[in-house]
């Protein structure tokens, strides 16, 4: 065979290397960010169902000192129960909204009541709340720079080749409409 021939089948047969080896390590890459993405969303969920735990007790406290505010107490409740049921960041942040909007109107009737302001389970609750609101805001910046960093590398060359054919789709960010309701936990100073 001739030299020439053989050297030409060579360089082919590195470059086809390379460009497999570059699409292997950007497919892996990807698969990666993917994973840190659902890692980062677990860890969201985990924080806002830590929050909901501390939630019966501000309830508790509240309805125990003025319990004709139920509806307040209703509303907590029930946008409780919507925080931890969101499935997608989307939904999550519309009950984000929604229970900061509760809470606040808690600790709003709670002004309102001397006894309450001192009862030590409803300062204890607010510590727990103040400190939950804390480690969700944590979970949701890293969550939302791993979203930032996956669906950056979806459309750099050479992922945005491939990504079609492996069914990876850019990923919503927890954003909340009122950014300060979430980057400020409600407090109230008696």
């Amino acid at each position: 065979m001739d030299p020439l021939v053989l050297v030409i089948i060579g360089v082919a047969v590195v470059v086809v290397v390379i460009v497999g080896v570059w699409l292997w390590s950007s497919y892996h890459g990807l698969v990666k960010l993917h994973a840190r993405v659902d890692d980062a969303w677990g860890e969201v969920t985990a924080q806002l169902e830590r929050r909901a735990e501390v939630v019966p007790g501000l309830v508790g406290s509240v309805s125990a000192h003025a319990s004709h505010e139920g509806g307040v107490v209703e509303r907590v409740s029930a946008a409780r129960g919507a925080t931890v049921d969101a499935g997608t960041p989307s939904e999550a942040a519309a009950a984000e909204e929604r229970f900061q909007a509760a809470v606040t109107a808690a600790l709003a009737v709670a002004e309102g009541y001397p006894k309450l302001q001192s009862d030590p389970r409803f300062l204890q609750a607010q510590t727990d709340l103040v400190a939950a609101q804390d480690g969700i805001q944590a979970a949701r910046r890293a969550y939302n720079g791993s979203v930032r960093e996956f669906n950056a590398k979806l459309g750099a060359f050479p992922s945005s080749l491939f990504v079609r054919g492996l069914g990876y789709g850019a990923r919503d960010f927890f954003e909340v409409s009122g950014a300060s309701a979430v980057a400020e936990p409600p407090r109230v100073q008696f």
